[in-house]
């Protein structure tokens, strides 16, 4: 006798199926986000990586959409990259056999233009320098009428405007940024320089077509934004925090609950009401982004009751099914 059709087979199948070990641990972060959402707590999500060139965007939209996540931090390369893939996808290619590229293969890429990520290589000319058009538009009228924005909400100007959907080339609703700019969902790019179009951002101010290089705001804003941000949401509820990858995209924001409590001496401030981290980053000597989740708590980041979770494995693998599963998918 067969069981009836499910409506929730992807989380059916890792309820049954994931039972030890990372898998296991897989099961139990997905079911502490959930009951985390469930209580009332926000949740911030941090995207290291290439996670959108990978197009996370095609379970974290919906999250976006679902009210899952109320605040991300993510890097340049991850604001610029799920834009790119959507308006440039049918020009990307696919190179599976990244692998066994010689030296004048990757000289060949470069030459025609493909930038390589792992196995996915992003067309220059469709991706980034139609981007940099846009992105010139919204950085020079702020310029000429001396407004500042973050990085991020010049791209929400962009999306927002309308004026680039002619050149989408996937369905818009796997596209996250647009169901951030949607929603008009916080976002926080710690090291947004270190970019595609951080470094085309800083080529128009030495051309002079950006007079005030503080048009875009910058990291240190971020930092006091988020500390306010913080401070009020946890009056109110508990944030948490999903970490995919390591460096900046995590290591900034988690920073913001010891800064509060030792540097503004706000003892009151709650610390992070959750934490997962999905790496595959070896724990060696000064290796932050292998460091286990008990490590923060020395540091004023984590108590020694918030619920926390490590899934040492691929994030591309990891993260879409953890979505499914607080998705009901």
């Amino acid at each position: 006798m067969t069981n009836p059709p499910s409506d929730q087979p992807v989380s059916d199948f890792i309820r049954h199926h994931f039972r030890h070990f990372n898998a296991a641990a897989l099961v139990d972060a997905a079911a502490g986000y959930s009951a985390h959402i469930d209580t009332g707590g926000k949740m911030m999500v941090c995207l290291a990586g290439a996670m959108s060139t990978a197009e996370l965007g095609l379970s974290l939209a919906e999250m976006i959409r679902q009210d899952k996540i109320h605040l991300i931090s993510c890097t340049g390369a991850n604001l610029e990259e799920d834009v790119f893939n959507l308006v440039a996808h049918d020009h990307y290619e696919r190179v599976p056999h990244y692998r066994q590229l010689s030296p004048e293969d990757e000289q060949a890429l470069l030459e025609r233009h493909m930038n390589r990520v792992t196995d996915t290589c992003i067309p220059e000319a469709e991706a980034m320098r139609r981007m940099e058009s846009a992105m010139l538009e919204v950085w020079t009228k702020a310029d000429s009428s001396g407004e500042r924005y973050f990085p991020h909400e010049f791209f929400y100007q962009v999306l927002l405007s309308g004026k680039y959907e002619e050149y989408y080339q996937i369905d818009p609703r796997n596209s996250w940024m647009l169901a951030a700019a949607e929603r008009n969902l916080p976002i926080v790019v710690p090291g947004w320089e270190d970019s595609t179009l951080g470094n085309m951002y800083a080529a128009a101010v030495i051309r002079g077509d950006v007079k005030n290089v503080h048009t875009v705001r910058t990291g240190i804003e971020y930092m006091t934004w988020l500390a306010d941000f913080y401070t009020q949401t946890t009056s109110q509820q508990t944030l948490g925090m999903f970490q995919i990858g390591g460096g900046i995209a995590g290591d900034f924001p988690i920073c913001v609950v010891p800064m509060l409590h030792q540097d503004l001496e706000r003892t009151n401030v709650p610390l992070w009401g959750y934490f997962c981290q999905i790496s595959d980053s070896t724990t060696s000597y000064g290796s932050y982004s292998g460091a286990v989740p008990n490590e923060k708590i020395t540091w004023g980041k984590l108590g020694a009751d918030t619920p926390r979770y490590i899934i040492e494995s691929d994030a591309t693998i990891v993260a879409p099914l953890i979505f499914a599963s607080i998705l009901g998918w």
